[in-house]
């Protein structure tokens, strides 16, 4: 796992015509976790788009470095952001097995039967995934994203679907991504009963 930090300058976001945020400044290194909070339609998740470079913004910057490179255009930054949004995309006809494997050989970040056993997902992985729970497919999702081995995770809402079980798994994956030199910027409504700043957003 490479060691990176966040940098985002002057952010502003425009959507609708409407000026959700505008010179947003923050830096997230290594080992930190940052929470964003705010209101429904504050900018939480534009914010993590912008981050992820799926969204440009109005105006500002957003630079990744990461064992001396820096990214700074969208394309650059993909490689380095692991993302996980509302949508679990998950292949239904296709098991857990099969997808995490196809992960886990895409990207060599670890096995998949370790990933699956992470989450709690060994006695389902052999299930087509339309087969499974809400929960079960979130898990599922947080599962490829350990498997991609990206330095900075930026996440949506990660705890939605999941029970008590569910959500401590997730924390803890959470936790062990940044003690090996990750970052996590998390947007959401639950408490994320973690170590982190926060960055609250008001909206417009």
């Amino acid at each position: 796992m490479m060691t990176a930090t966040l940098t985002a300058s002057n952010l502003t976001c425009v959507r609708g015509g409407r000026r959700l945020f505008e010179n947003l400044c923050f830096s997230v290194v290594g080992g930190g976790i940052m929470a964003l909070t705010g209101p429904n339609g504050a900018g939480k998740t534009s914010l993590l788009r912008m981050l992820a470079g799926l969204l440009p913004p109005a105006a500002g910057d957003v630079r990744i470095a990461a064992d001396g490179i820096v990214a700074e255009d969208a394309e650059d930054r993909a490689h380095l952001v692991g993302w996980l949004g509302c949508e679990t995309a998950l292949k239904p006809q296709l098991t857990l097995r099969e997808q995490l494997g196809f992960f886990a050989g895409l990207y060599c970040a670890c096995g998949a039967e370790q990933a699956l056993e992470r989450f709690d997902l060994t006695k389902t992985a052999d299930l087509p995934a339309r087969m499974l729970s809400a929960g079960q497919k979130r898990r599922a999702s947080l599962a490829r994203l350990m498997l991609m081995g990206r330095p900075v995770w930026l996440l949506d809402e990660p705890l939605v679907s999941l029970d008590e079980e569910g959500r401590g798994l997730t924390r803890r994956a959470i936790e062990a991504h940044c003690r090996e030199g990750g970052l996590a910027v998390v947007a959401g409504h639950d408490p994320l009963e973690l170590p982190c700043r926060h960055l609250h957003l008001e909206g417009a």
